[in-house]
């Protein structure tokens, strides 16, 4: 019997994501007039959201992978988390970039109403995709798949906050300032690129393949993300901070006046989340000491 007409609450948490992603994207459509890519951002995730949650709906009640060289388990908590944090982002971003605006400039009651519950059915979802998180995460002693586990999940957190960097580095262009900065930038692809090529091991069950232990390269990749990231957010501090290097202690007046983030906020943000991903790695690499040891 598929696993998720076992668990009843694991389905009806999903059924509960499906109906207000659904909800959130068609209601921020038909409000629409959007002036930047941010709203496109918003619908793309409860758009992603309801597709990936209809899909594992459908899986688990039909069962056509059941020769598929998939960990299903591994699949669907990696994608329901990547679902919570986008969820959760656009819970964020979509009523601070355009509730407020139809509020504020007295838009349409029709349009304001559409925005606003968007922005409801996004929190509703969010909250959904964190239950299904919960319900579907290992517990100690539990045998099961990696992505299920608390390292694994970090492996989900370290990719996102590097899609994050990606967005903000790339918007404007901030890294051919200084070649010491570039390497930044190579920090965050290399590092993203290794989590990344961990989670599908994972999901497609190929971590048998490595011509090495398994959890001796988790080891080993923590701790190279660990140097690499502590490297880079000291050279992003100091190229884009302190004014011996060109950079600047404190927010230029022009920002002030902008609309949105000017180009030292997003500088500001981008150290904050290397920061971030730093202690991810952090925690990660203790995750990762036991695994080597009981391996060896």
């Amino acid at each position: 019997m598929p696993f998720a007409l076992k668990t009843s609450p694991l389905l009806w948490t999903r059924l509960v994501a499906l109906a207000f992603t659904c909800v959130a994207f068609s209601m921020a459509a038909l409000g629409g007039r959007f002036i930047d890519h941010t709203g496109a951002f918003c619908i793309f995730c409860w758009a992603f959201s309801f597709g990936g949650t209809l899909l594992v709906i459908l899986v688990e009640l039909f069962n056509p992978l059941t020769r598929a060289p998939l960990s299903w388990k591994n699949f669907h908590i990696t994608f329901a988390c990547y679902s919570f944090l986008l969820c959760m982002s656009a819970s964020f971003i979509f009523p601070i970039y355009f509730l407020k605006d139809s509020i504020v400039v007295f838009a349409p009651s029709q349009l304001r109403d559409l925005r606003i519950v968007s922005s409801i059915s996004s929190c509703v979802a969010t909250l959904a995709y964190m239950n299904e998180v919960r319900l579907t995460k290992a517990y100690q002693g539990e045998v099961t798949g990696y992505m299920t586990t608390c390292p694994g999940l970090l492996k989900v957190l370290e990719t996102f906050v590097a899609c994050i960097l990606f967005v903000f580095i790339n918007d404007p262009v901030s890294y051919d300032q200084h070649h010491s900065v570039k390497y930044c930038m190579s920090v965050y692809c290399i590092c993203f690129i290794l989590s990344a090529f961990i989670i599908l091991l994972c999901i497609g069950e190929c971590t048998y393949l490595l011509p090495f232990p398994f959890p001796r390269f988790l080891f080993t990749h923590a701790l190279l993300a660990v140097f690499l990231y502590l490297s880079a957010a000291m050279i992003w501090v100091i190229f884009n901070f302190v004014p011996r290097y060109g950079g600047h202690t404190e927010r230029p007046h022009n920002c002030w006046s902008s609309e949105g983030l000017c180009s030292w906020d997003k500088d500001m943000l981008i150290a904050v989340l290397t920061g971030i991903n730093f202690i991810l790695y952090l925690i990660d690499l203790i995750y990762s000491i036991p695994l080597v040891l009981v391996s060896t």
